[in-house]
């Protein structure tokens, strides 16, 4: 088992959060298949004085993009489709930028050509009541719908380049319906959660507040003041699962485990594999080398490992979720706001 110095660790915690005036925090570790370390800090729950718990439930943001994924790969397992598919080839959507046909790897990559769209981030804004655009996407038809124009907003050829674009992981959510005859999120609890014994994570409102141990949301102003807010629930397939660090273990023992959590194969090694092949440089750089993968962040070399992750936001919460493959460590950290940025 790796050195680990717990204490280090907290007090950089601590500070991080009084820094940045978030209200809670709940975070697990992984070495060599076992959690070495799982804790809440502060609160999940300010007004009623209620602590953070490595069982508090948070929405993880685009973590959730990793399972999507995840569910294709499944399918790809299963022969029920081909990565090199058209993406019209399921759905009611002509896309073809620059007169090329986007394909499902080019969704899962972020490169099919379309520049971000931002309908998650303003639907967001609406729900926690910040000004801004509102586009009232609630379901995939209307996600098609939305998109029908999205050729002559084309700025590469699929494949080309990366540019982030959630509305690619909804079209990906209704490929699983599509495929699968099961609602998104059935398929995902069926397929992924339940195997994975994550039976606390849900994506409605109604399942989050059936649990105690939840977090409040909270939008933190340039002031400093946490806003007691909402979660934007609605999003699915590109950023709406809610779930917690210790169930989270769960899911990174499984992607350590090259696909295997107990007695249970959720995917093949090799899938898994492919899904951490480095594809697409991003441009946001930390370490140097990060591209995307299938739902994952690659960075090549981060202190001389490999690193997958992914983080993810909606604006009232925030997640990330990484793993060294090669030394079978991990972390899963989750947090009810997302604070205001330090200078």
């Amino acid at each position: 088992m790796p050195e680990f110095d717990a204490h280090e660790l907290e007090e950089f915690i601590l500070d991080k959060m009084s820094k940045t005036k978030l209200p809670g925090l709940s975070i697990s570790v992984i070495a060599e298949g076992e959690v070495i370390y799982s804790r809440g800090f502060g609160f999940r729950d300010v007004e009623s004085g209620l602590h953070a718990t490595p069982n508090t439930l948070y929405c993880i943001g685009s973590v959730t993009k990793s399972f999507t994924a995840l569910a294709i790969m499944q399918l790809v397992d299963r022969g029920l489709l081909s990565l090199e598919d058209p993406v019209s080839k399921y759905l009611p959507l002509k896309l073809e930028p620059k007169g090329e046909p986007v394909k499902v790897w080019h969704l899962l990559t972020h490169s099919s050509g379309i520049p971000a769209l931002a309908y998650a981030e303003a639907l967001i804004r609406s729900i926690v009541g910040d000004d801004g655009t509102w586009i009232p996407i609630a379901s995939y038809d209307d996600m098609a719908s939305f998109l029908l124009g999205a050729d002559r907003w084309a700025v590469a050829r699929p494949g080309e380049k990366f540019f982030y674009l959630n509305e690619g992981y909804v079209l990906l959510g209704y490929i699983v319906e599509k495929i699968s005859g099961e609602k998104y999120e059935d398929y995902v609890k069926k397929h992924l959660l339940e195997p994975l014994e994550m039976g606390r994570s849900c994506f409605s409102r109604e399942e989050f507040e059936r649990e105690a141990d939840r977090a409040v949301p909270y939008v933190i102003d340039r002031e400093g003041r946490r806003i007691r807010s909402t979660y934007p629930f609605g999003i699915t397939a590109d950023g709406g699962l809610i779930s917690c660090a210790s169930e989270l273990s769960n899911y990174v023992k499984m992607l350590l485990g090259r696909g295997r959590f107990g007695e249970a194969q959720v995917v093949s090694r090799e899938s898994l594999e492919e899904m951490e092949k480095p594809r697409l440089p991003v441009p946001f750089t930390l370490m140097g080398g990060e591209a995307y993968g299938f739902g994952w962040i690659v960075t090549p070399s981060f202190f001389g490992y490999k690193l997958v992750g992914h983080s993810g936001s909606v604006l009232t919460s925030t997640a990330y979720v990484g793993y060294l493959p090669e030394k079978g460590i991990d972390e899963a950290v989750l947090a009810n706001a997302s604070g205001y940025p330090q200078y």
